[in-house]
């Protein structure tokens, strides 16, 4: 375990800053719960012809009820989503006297840009030795990418899965081969899903050497002065200069919080670990 790793468990005399709040922080179980639902439901049909896929199913209840399994996780989805693009409408209300641009190109803000790009090309230099790690806002280049994936697939996913869920609703506006694009787009884009997920979003965030085995903050909104000083080095320093650190300031996290953000950690990685080897070894056998 890592110096900063350690960090992530309270240390007498240490100070913790909110980083998320109850709201984000209810979001994002959303998007835990639904997603690990629809990747337990949906892969089985997807691979329908493979003998994990029919025991799944027969756990599940059979394939109609994992297809209402489906559908919840699906409506979750839509609700998230729609809860997001509400913070989202408050956040630009809220900064309604602030000039356009910092909507888009501020601290708070998840648009990439030249930043971004600039932070990815010293990130690699670092990674060889050839430079000094870049310094990082409130939300990094990976992290902005992850954002905009979600969006992508809400987009994508969600409403090629309208579409199917409601074929006699949608058969007044679309051709008949339309549904046929929608399984497969529906079908891959999941497939992708899934995958980025369980591999790139499970390194980024928890278990790369800085944050294993696990990156409490989604789940107790903390970040130690330490860890804050580091990870977020011009959030860390803007804030001190415009007096708001004080304001950050919030208890360490509750030894029943880090409990149960470890249960939850490691049933998603579970989850994530055991779908990824079965959809590998499907993926392998449909080539032969």
């Amino acid at each position: 375990m890592t110096e900063l790793a350690q960090t992530q468990t309270p240390v007498q005399g240490e100070r913790w800053y909110l980083r998320f709040n109850y709201y984000h922080r209810f979001l994002h179980a959303l998007i835990i719960i639904s997603f690990l639902g629809l990747v337990l439901t949906g892969m089985p049909l997807k691979y329908y012809q493979s003998g994990w896929a029919q025991t799944f199913a027969r756990y599940l209840g059979g394939i109609g009820m994992a297809g209402y399994i489906h559908r919840v996780c699906g409506a979750i989805t839509w609700l998230y989503f729609v809860l997001h693009i509400a913070f989202a409408f408050y956040y630009v209300v809220k900064l309604r006297e602030e000039p356009f641009w910092k909507w888009i190109v501020g601290p708070n803000s998840m648009v990439p840009w030249i930043k971004d790009v600039k932070d990815v090309a010293g990130h690699i230099l670092w990674f060889l030795g050839m430079g000094e790690r870049p310094r990082f806002d409130r939300f990094t280049y990976w992290e902005k990418f992850d954002y905009f994936a979600v969006f992508w697939g809400v987009g994508i996913i969600g409403f090629s899965g309208l579409t199917l869920w409601f074929p006699e609703f949608f058969a007044r506006f679309f051709p008949g081969w339309a549904f046929n694009v929608a399984i497969i787009l529906h079908s891959d884009e999941a497939l992708l899903a899934a995958g980025f997920i369980f591999t790139i979003h499970f390194f980024n965030t928890h278990l790369r050497p800085e944050k294993f085995p696990l990156d409490h903050v989604i789940f107790t909104g903390r970040i130690s002065e330490h860890e804050f000083a580091h990870e977020r080095p011009l959030e860390y320093q803007r804030a001190l200069e415009q007096g708001r650190l004080g304001k950050m300031e919030t208890t360490p996290p509750t030894r029943t919080s880090l409990i149960w953000s470890r249960i939850v950690g490691t049933i998603a990685y579970g989850i994530g670990l055991i779908m990824i080897i079965l959809i590998i070894y499907s993926a392998i056998g449909q080539l032969h």
